[in-house]
């Protein structure tokens, strides 16, 4: 299973789940491509090769559908725990982004090195300092943190995730983060997310479009 067909599997739980919060209980290849912003073909092909079949006519059973593609994405009835590395700015507005629950994904705590910020009461999830990651990752079995640190502390901020347990990383900081091989064997996942140079390839591909 290649990259691109996990993003539109992932795309296609998302859009699942807001269409059984609506009751509706059933749909067809073509609705979730609408959607998806895919063909209904490539949906088609996607579900057949995960082996997944609906009725000619009567589409698919979301609930089936949800069940079939959660448990390829690694999903329990459970939601799966994620802890915030810098509880800046961005790192707020993640703690206060209210859209993570629905696709099965809970804020769980924050970490910062700022005593008036962990100290600060008014936050949606508890914000602990940095020496008590380990402790809490442990506490609630998590995997997955986001970095959003300034430069200075990034490297030094990836170290303790990795000691805490840590394994998937999705880096909001300056710097590009390298998975290193850890002590226990494993590899460590991680997506790095530079938003300015994000911004401009955008730029970039306005002023040289590609031709189709």
């Amino acid at each position: 299973m290649n990259s691109d067909m996990i993003i539109r599997i992932t795309r296609y739980y998302r859009i699942l789940n807001r269409l059984r919060s609506l009751g509706l209980e059933k749909v067809f290849a073509h609705n979730l491509a609408d959607a998806a912003g895919v063909s209904a073909a490539v949906v088609r092909k996607d579900f057949s090769l995960l082996e997944i079949h609906g009725q000619k006519r009567g589409g698919y059973e979301i609930h089936d559908l949800i069940a079939s593609l959660g448990k390829i994405l690694g999903k329990t009835d459970e939601p799966q725990n994620v802890i915030i590395l810098g509880c800046g700015r961005i790192g707020k507005a993640l703690m206060h982004y209210n859209g993570f629950e629905p696709d099965g994904i809970k804020v769980v705590a924050g970490f910062d090195s700022d005593p008036l910020v962990y100290s600060d009461s008014t936050h949606p999830v508890p914000v602990y300092p940095v020496s008590r990651i380990e402790e809490v990752a442990n506490a609630f079995d998590v995997k997955v943190a986001i970095i959003t640190v300034p430069e200075s502390a990034t490297a030094d901020s990836f170290q303790r995730l990795m000691n805490a347990g840590i394994r998937g990383v999705l880096n909001f900081s300056p710097i590009t983060l390298k998975p290193i091989k850890c002590e226990d064997g494993t590899v460590p996942i991680v997506h790095n997310m530079n938003i300015a140079l994000e911004l401009e390839q955008i730029f970039y591909e306005l002023q040289f479009p590609k031709n189709d």
